[in-house]
């Protein structure tokens, strides 16, 4: 069936789209064949700037649905009713690689999931694992320095990974998980997301609790070894992005039991972590997790680039009933991820279709800018204003907290158990001995690659301290492959 005739960006029909406008049949381009100049034009300029980090991804659209009555803990609409259903967009993402690297990589996944819901779009930008390497976003850039190109070679390089790692003894307990089985997933289907920071949600009454969320796969856990996933990225680059999308299409959605842990506010000053340290769990023996809904992705989008590409979430976006916590790697992201998208796709990226709300509408008094479209027409852009504008609400999204002391750059509290090594232990205690050997050689392969013995042995010394026998197994296999 015919769509009409190709037409130029102004809509006026294009005569040849195979041979451009010459002087002559065998003479030069003629400047005036615009529609020429318009296609190479656009063609320049249909890339933005990669994400620096979480640059190769994949999504797709789909439902979140309410199982569990949850309104004694937050007043989020969305969560009002069993049964209710919100829309969603979750994209998948590895964290180092650039945008043509391989899907098949160890590697943290990004698992950022948008609702779209009555009250605005509410953001959970998660991994697939609960941790991270490092409790302040003041280290942050620095971090990912290390894990990106070096600017002198132009590759990555272990020294610079090892390095940091050594001296960040933080990151012990997310290394222990990146190595582990887990840190090479089959597939996007088959691996647990996690919001990974504690928020806030606050209910009716405002009262106040900290939560954290776990996102279960329903298709099972499913790992590669290094030496499938080797073989894997070399034959299929695409693989993770080409599985998400063929399941979908064939009509085998994967979903994803959504839980959450619920702390008392009250808890947390003599809880025995510090629960805002985004390198350590809560136990589940402490604060079980407890089941509220099913995420389902069904459709996949349209343009890959409109809609994934240009796909921004920012764990700023809340709404009525949730808000953020005092982790300090949150506190940091509440301004990076909204900066890197004004960079990278505009200042109105939040009005691309992938990003504006679905279930509402934006009223702000936000104008003009690269991308912007006139939504507003002929409304008045100040507040307050007797024209009938959008007025404040007067009650805050979140309950405040107390604060007391003096401003200065601090460590955050202490609490009885907090040390950077003894959920690390704790991980690596928990897996079986195939799972044990299978770690200790991961890292041992990348460790070995150092050319300094002296930041090999500091990185060693952090699992040894996490657990004696893991470092002693680390030693002696990062020892046989050094010679």
């Amino acid at each position: 069936m015919t769509q009409g005739p190709l037409t130029t960006e102004a809509g006026a029909p294009v005569a040849d789209n195979q041979n451009s406008e010459t002087a002559g049949p065998g003479g030069p381009v003629l400047v005036q064949d615009q529609a020429l100049l318009e296609k190479l034009a656009h063609f320049n300029r249909e890339r933005v700037p990669e994400r620096v980090v979480h640059a190769r991804g994949a999504g797709a659209y789909g439902t979140f649905t309410l199982t569990r009555d949850v309104s004694q803990w937050t007043r989020a609409k969305f969560l009002s009713e069993v049964g209710k259903q919100t829309e969603t967009f979750l994209r998948f993402s590895t964290v180092a690689g650039n945008l043509g690297s391989a899907d098949a990589v160890r590697d943290p996944r990004g698992f950022a999931l948008k609702f779209y819901t009555e009250e605005g779009n509410y953001d959970l930008v998660g991994n697939n694992t609960p941790v991270f390497f490092i409790k302040d976003a003041i280290k942050f850039p620095d971090f990912i320095h290390t894990q990106k190109r070096d600017p002198y070679t132009g590759s990555q390089e272990a020294d610079n990974v090892w390095d940091f790692w050594g001296l960040s003894p933080e990151s012990t307990h997310q290394v222990t998980w990146l190595f582990g089985d887990r840190g090479i997933p089959a597939t996007l289907r088959h691996m647990n997301g996690y919001g990974s920071h504690t928020y806030q949600w606050n209910n009716e009454a405002g009262e106040v609790f900290w939560v954290k969320y776990h996102f279960k796969t329903d298709q099972g856990i499913k790992n590669l070894t290094q030496a499938e996933a080797n073989r894997l990225a070399g034959e299929d680059p695409d693989s993770h992005q080409r599985d998400l999308r063929e399941a979908i299409e064939r009509g085998d959605f994967p979903s994803w039991t959504v839980q959450v842990q619920i702390m008392p506010a009250a808890d947390a000053a003599t809880y025995r972590f510090n629960p805002f340290d985004l390198t350590k769990v809560w136990p589940h023996a402490d604060y079980p997790p407890i089941e509220i809904g099913k995420l389902e992705l069904n459709r996949n989008p349209e343009n890959v680039f409109a809609e994934v590409e240009q796909s921004i979430f920012s764990p700023a976006h809340f709404v009525p009933g949730i808000g953020p916590s005092p982790d300090k790697m949150l506190q940091g992201r509440l301004f990076a991820y909204g900066d890197a998208h004004r960079y990278r796709v505009g200042i109105n990226a939040d009005h691309l279709p992938v990003n504006r709300p679905h279930a509402t509408e934006a009223r702000t008094n936000s104008r003009d800018g690269f991308l912007y479209d006139g939504r507003h027409k002929g409304a008045k852009n100040y507040e307050p204003n007797s024209f009938g504008g959008p007025a404040q609400t007067d009650r805050p999204l979140w309950q405040p907290l107390p604060v007391t002391g003096a401003t200065g750059n601090t460590e955050a509290p202490g609490h009885a158990e907090d040390n950077d090594f003894v959920q690390a232990g704790d991980l690596y205690r928990l897996f079986s001995e195939d799972e044990k050997v299978r770690l200790v050689e991961n890292l041992a392969g990348f460790i070995a690659k150092v050319s300094r013995d002296d930041i090999a042995e500091r990185a060693i010394n952090n699992f040894r301290q996490a657990d004696a026998d893991f470092g002693k197994r680390l030693e002696a296999a990062v020892q046989a492959l050094r010679g």
